[in-house]
């Protein structure tokens, strides 16, 4: 299965296509008005301050900014405070996701694009051990409904840490030149890894949504504003 197929998303194909089309004026944005020195990055330290941080180059500084804001500001972290592992587990229909596999397959997600990008491999030419561990994840649907289950949230996060961790030490070992520049992809034609890693913080929102409206139709649900 393709790098398209495996996003999980009816609309993915329309977004690839546009970040394909818009790469050079994202490349274009972060190089003038957000991109600071790396030494005003580190004075202006705080999570709304997206920009260059220390110890990766500008632009990829930048984008971790943004990666992280994803998670630790609106995201599936905040999204899944207070849950329990029956809330983890609970399943709205025999189509439906858990919100424990959703958050398993961000984790799927950032480990695939991470050996695309940071090890230049195929889509799918890893390991049988590596695709035990992860399609089920990756895939969801009946695989994932079937073994994804039984876990707290501090399962799911510490998967989720520990990946994250893994691809900003990646990414530290990197450059501008290496995430800008474009190469032809059997999935996506002309693409660069900016644009590989927008679709994986963009993924992320998609699906935190997901688990924002799961969340809130929960059996015993407080109603919410929100």
């Amino acid at each position: 299965m393709s790098a398209k197929t495996r996003s999980n998303s009816n609309n993915v194909a329309t977004r690839r296509t546009f970040l394909s089309g818009t790469a050079a004026a994202i490349a274009g944005g972060f190089a003038g008005s957000l991109v600071t020195s790396d030494a005003a990055a580190a004075d202006q330290a705080g999570p709304d301050v997206l920009g260059p941080r220390p110890g990766y180059s500008t632009q990829i500084g930048t984008f971790v900014s943004q990666l992280t804001w994803m998670r630790e500001q609106n995201g599936v972290l905040n999204y899944t405070k207070g849950l329990t592992q029956a809330d983890l587990d609970y399943l709205f229909d025999a189509n439906a996701n858990t919100i424990g596999a959703l958050m398993l397959h961000l984790a799927a997600t950032e480990t695939y694009y991470g050996m695309n990008t940071f090890d230049g491999m195929k889509w799918g030419s890893w390991s049988d051990e590596v695709k035990k561990k992860w399609d089920a994840a990756m895939d969801l649907g009946d695989a994932g409904r079937k073994t994804i289950k039984g876990h707290d949230r501090e399962y799911y996060v510490g998967i989720l840490n520990e990946v994250r961790e893994k691809t900003l030490a990646e990414f530290k070992k990197k450059d501008d030149a290496w995430f800008m520049a474009a190469n032809k992809d059997p999935d996506w034609g002309l693409a660069n890894n900016l644009a590989k890693w927008f679709h994986v913080c963009e993924h992320e929102s998609h699906h935190c949504g997901q688990i924002a409206m799961q969340g809130k139709r929960l059996p015993g649900a407080k109603p919410s504003a929100g």
